[in-house]
């Protein structure tokens, strides 16, 4: 995970931010902890002698923290460690629905001198900004209501994660000296993303386009900065323009299923070898690195991934939201919808707890015993799906816990 938290969903508040923390240790050379906790207004006054000496007027930081104070709802969401246990099927269905790829069709039409504008400087293509714009916030309809300049001093104060927090309220701060933050007004996520696409101040300090013109970069109000914002964001996490980043494809009945996943080996040649078939019959990019992806097993749908889809996973770790948002993209670009299969059946939370048991019990690193089925879960049912003569996809299934 980079430095920026990953964005959550406004409209559908199942993601928890999941950034991978450094850990601090003594060594003198290393910058001192960041202060948390304690008095209040002890802590308040630290930030202002932190913000000042970053050069922001001292009058401007009184302003940007008057009436500042903690929220617990924000501190409840923050502990509340919300999992994601939908399948692909069901997420994609909901979220790449009919009534949002008719409003992005309508909003790339509408608003298409922006997104041609952002694709001639940043490489990036309308389909792939527009579907984070639906998956983050509706297209602005759903942003987020807690304030954010609350919300960035409560977990600033909070010591579970000061070191990642501050810096984000100094920034926030310094949109108030900017004018592009209201500190009384302004809302967003419990996290602090602000906006139609859900940015940090930090990024949106480093990355933000006044699109529209009027002096200012207002990524909650105005859609052309918050879409030229996006993309120059993305193209900053590493989208290559004019390459894919994700293609639906037909399997044939077997293959080296222990090889499928988000690993590295593998071009898509190399798959198309192996008898796989893009859906559109592009094979243009074959020579490109790639993973066979398969997010309800090797009956369900299949997918090809190549080095852009990366960006998708810096946005947000959760597989099936980075599958899905990537898929979003390719249906607003004009491929039809991908084929469902026939998924083997699952596990529901017990049993797959108990699968994540059972794996950690034969020394699989599979993180948190949470029930989902993440990417370090995946690889460890490969791992025995591979040992039981099994076809190692990935998928949990009743067998396979049986098996175990």
């Amino acid at each position: 995970m980079q430095s920026r938290i990953l964005p959550i969903s406004a409209l559908l508040a199942l993601f928890l931010s999941g950034t991978a923390l450094a850990q601090q240790n003594n060594n003198p050379a290393e910058p001192a902890p960041v202060a948390c906790g304690g008095d209040f207004n002890a802590f308040l006054q630290g930030v202002k002698t932190e913000a000042v000496g970053k050069g922001v007027p001292a009058d401007v930081v009184d302003r940007a923290l008057a009436g500042a104070s903690l929220d617990e709802k924000v501190l409840s969401r923050d502990r509340a460690q919300g999992v994601f246990r939908q399948t692909f099927l069901e997420f994609s269905k909901r979220t790449v629905s009919q009534s949002r790829l008719d409003i992005g069709r309508k909003k790339l039409q509408e608003l298409s001198d922006v997104f041609q504008r952002a694709e001639h400087e940043f490489g990036v293509p309308a389909p792939v900004i527009a579907a984070f714009w639906a998956m983050e916030t509706d297209f602005g309809a759903v942003q987020g209501d807690f304030n954010t300049r609350n919300a960035l001093v409560t977990l600033a104060h909070d010591c579970r994660r000061p070191e990642l927090f501050r810096p984000q309220l100094i920034a926030a701060i310094e949109m108030v000296q900017h004018g592009d933050l209201d500190p009384a007004a302004t809302t967003g996520a419990w996290a602090g993303e602000i906006g139609q696409v859900q940015m940090l101040p930090k990024d949106i300090i480093a990355f933000g386009i006044d699109g529209d013109g009027d002096g200012h970069v207002n990524v909650k109000q105005s859609a052309p900065d918050a879409i030229l914002t996006a993309a120059k964001f993305i193209q900053h996490l590493g989208f290559t323009k004019g390459q894919p980043w994700i293609q639906e494809v037909s399997l044939p009945e077997n293959l080296p299923w222990e090889k499928t996943g988000l690993q590295p080996g593998m071009t898509a040649g190399d798959w198309f070898a192996l008898g796989v078939t893009p859906r559109d019959g592009d094979t243009r990019f074959a020579n490109l690195a790639s993973s066979l992806v398969l997010p309800q097993g090797r009956k369900g749908p299949a997918f090809i991934t190549y080095p852009n889809f990366d960006v998708y996973l810096e946005w947000n770790q959760s597989f099936i939201y980075t599958t899905s948002a990537a898929y979003f993209a390719t249906r607003l670009a004009g491929t039809p919808p991908y084929e469902k299969g026939q998924p083997e059946q699952g596990l529901d939370d017990g049993s797959m707890k108990a699968l994540q048991t059972r794996l950690a019990e034969l020394g699989h690193d599979v993180g948190k015993i949470d029930g989902i089925l993440g990417v370090g879960t995946r690889t460890a049912i490969q791992k025995e799906q591979l040992r039981l003569g099994m076809p190692a996809d990935g998928w949990a299934t009743p067998a396979l816990l049986g098996a175990l």
